[in-house]
């Protein structure tokens, strides 16, 4: 694609951007295959723009959970046409979708944290699971700043999960260095964001916030631990474990089936990776 006129930026921000660059460079280079996970929110469009321009080896990816706002779908789409690339969406199971709903309802997410963790695993993990089985690293738009539960993480480590390196390369990055950039560099970016929904996710599962909530405040609103509003894909692999053994048993005893067989694979792979 043609490159874009770019506005100044802040000198400040510059050197945020260099060491970005260094950074996706040198995944690029060592960790090849790498793979970019993108919710299109506005700090994955920041990644988004400079892997897609600058980074072509890194791969990127969605997850599309089947409930996505009509928002983030048209952004999908206008992103792939502006910047003439490819993203690969990866879908939850069928079957497992339908079970969950057979047993705890369309929506029953509402009902307990226990029925939204089951919905999260089916449409989130699962998915990001065979995502990441032949990779050697991933890539999010984690910030510090976003949560109090992503307040201590490092800009990579190693995921126990999923048997790979995780690189967070906008870890120290601010709210306003994420829209200094998007602005400078004419990004493209979620019409929600204008509409009051700071961190955007499922349809069903996001709302606007109110003037001095928290960013993530309008996440799985409905309930009442701002200090777990996590859907799993950045837990623990204990965190991990317990999501997969008692949310989805108790709602989706079929689901959890098809689900254990995806996970035996990935594992299996992952060993090898070990042993590589």
């Amino acid at each position: 694609m043609n490159a874009l006129p770019e506005l100044k930026i802040a000198p400040h921000r510059e050197s945020k951007i260099t060491a970005l660059k260094t950074l996706l460079a040198d995944i690029e280079q060592n960790f090849a295959p790498a793979a970019f996970a993108s919710s299109f929110g506005a700090e994955d469009m920041v990644l988004l723009d400079l892997i897609a321009r600058h980074f072509k080896g890194i791969e990127i990816f969605t997850l599309d959970t089947g409930r996505l706002p009509p928002e983030t779908l048209t952004l999908m789409q206008r992103t792939q046409t502006r910047y003439r690339i490819n993203v690969t969406a990866y879908t939850p199971a069928p079957e497992a979708v339908q079970n969950y709903i057979s047993s705890a309802g369309l929506n029953g997410f509402y009902e307990s944290m226990a029925k939204r963790q089951g919905c999260c695993q089916i449409r989130k993990i699962e998915p990001l699971a065979r995502a990441l089985a032949d990779k050697r690293a991933w890539l999010t738009g984690l910030r510090r700043e976003q949560a109090p539960t992503r307040a201590d993480l490092a800009e990579s480590e190693f995921d126990a999960v999923h048997a790979l390196t995780k690189f967070n390369p906008l870890i120290d990055w601010t709210n306003d260095d994420v829209w200094d950039y998007i602005r400078a560099h004419d990004v493209p970016y979620n019409t929600l964001h204008d509409r009051g929904y700071p961190s955007i996710g499922c349809e069903p599962c996001t709302r606007a916030v109110k003037p001095g909530e928290d960013a993530r405040a309008g996440r799985w609103w409905w309930e009442s631990t701002a200090d777990q509003k996590e859907c799993g894909l950045h837990t623990a692999a204990s965190d991990f474990n317990a999501q997969a053994t008692s949310s989805i048993t108790k709602y989706a005893s079929v689901a959890i089936k098809i689900i254990d067989k995806d996970i035996e694979k990935v594992i299996e792979k992952n060993i090898e990776k070990v042993r590589v």
